[in-house]
């Protein structure tokens, strides 16, 4: 065990690039899921330089996260994420540099984060929004079919995880809320006027808090309810805004310095500043033979797509109907 923690650390630093493959940018964050920012935060406050990878390809998936380097992978879904595993094969270990801090008050700042926070963000993400700030992270480049069964999958997965039913409905929000507040005064409390939650100093606890407040204060809307908690504690909110300007920059860059390359499309050229963008007017012209074909096939494409989610939908004992009472979002936008 040991001479393999030794081995992915001497990997580690003999890579020449080390990559983090997240989910795209939104929102004015540089990546916009709720899993993949505080990884690539725990980085920043480490800094680690790396590469950003932007994974469209599954967006469903739960080994997103994750981060390369050399002949290794660091997955979101094994041993504990992605930042356990750099901690505990001594590659990247923030908590290292606090000898006089409680490991145990870090964990239990962590748990709060990873239990009553996010529960009550995917709550909101899943439950309570009307879909399209989901839709915006992981399904907008999927045809809306895919996209709209996805989406309701996951919505009915968080309700089970929370244990939310319709005779139940209102007293689960009303727990999840309470425990949200709770965690924000908490964290509130230990954060007092500091840099940081502990010692001045980074840990993972502030990577994971960090995450989870820029993606509350940037993607959720006005009504939110979890961002108006959030909102109430002033110290919580300098600390969000102090290294978000620290850590993440020009936020409009998805890149923070660092390259990003999308998996499955190449970015369109922006024109300059100043300068407007007028395509150059094209005859119109005839379809051949081969074009036509190409369209009618496309159609029977889409048309196989549709019929292959409604027998998806069957054989799960699912009325197709239930697709359109839990989110009202349009998928063809």
């Amino acid at each position: 065990m040991a001479s393999a923690a030794a081995a992915a650390a001497a990997e580690w630093e003999a890579a020449e690039r080390k990559v983090l493959v997240a989910r795209k940018p939104c929102f004015g964050l540089p990546t916009a899921c709720p899993t993949s920012l505080p990884v690539l935060l725990y980085l920043r406050l480490a800094e680690v330089p790396f590469d950003i990878h932007v994974d469209t390809s599954f967006p469903d998936a739960d080994h997103i996260p994750y981060v390369e380097f050399g002949d290794c992978v660091a997955f979101n879904n094994e041993r504990g994420g992605v930042i356990e595993y750099l901690k505990e094969e001594k590659i990247v270990d923030l908590n290292s540099k606090h000898p006089s801090v409680s490991p145990a008050d870090v964990v239990s700042t962590k748990a709060m984060v990873s239990t009553w926070l996010m529960d009550a963000l995917q709550y909101e993400l899943w439950v309570v929004t009307d879909g399209s700030i989901a839709h915006d992270i992981y399904f907008s480049d999927l045809p809306w079919p895919i996209g709209k069964t996805l989406h309701w999958k996951k919505a009915r997965d968080v309700k089970q995880l929370l244990g939310i039913t319709k005779l139940n409905a209102a007293e689960k929000e009303e727990e999840i809320y309470q425990k949200a507040r709770a965690a924000y005064g908490a964290l509130s409390l230990i954060l007092g006027d500091q840099i940081f939650l502990f010692d001045n100093s980074p840990t993972d606890a502030d990577a994971l808090f960090l995450g989870h407040a820029l993606f509350v204060l940037s993607a959720l809307p006005d009504a939110s309810v979890l961002r108006g908690t959030l909102q109430i504690y002033e110290n919580l909110v300098n600390f969000v805004e102090h290294h978000k300007v620290r850590l993440l920059g020009d936020s409009s860059s998805p890149g923070l310095g660092s390259s990003t390359s999308p998996s499955s499309s190449t970015p369109r050229k922006r024109a300059s500043a100043g300068q407007s963008y007028k395509p150059k007017p094209r005859a119109k012209k005839e379809r051949t033979v081969e074009e036509k074909k190409f369209r009618q096939r496309s159609k029977y494409f889409l048309a196989a797509q549709l019929v292959a989610v409604l027998v998806f939908l069957s054989l799960m004992g699912v009325d197709s109907s239930e697709l359109d009472d839990d989110d009202g979002i349009d998928y063809e936008d």
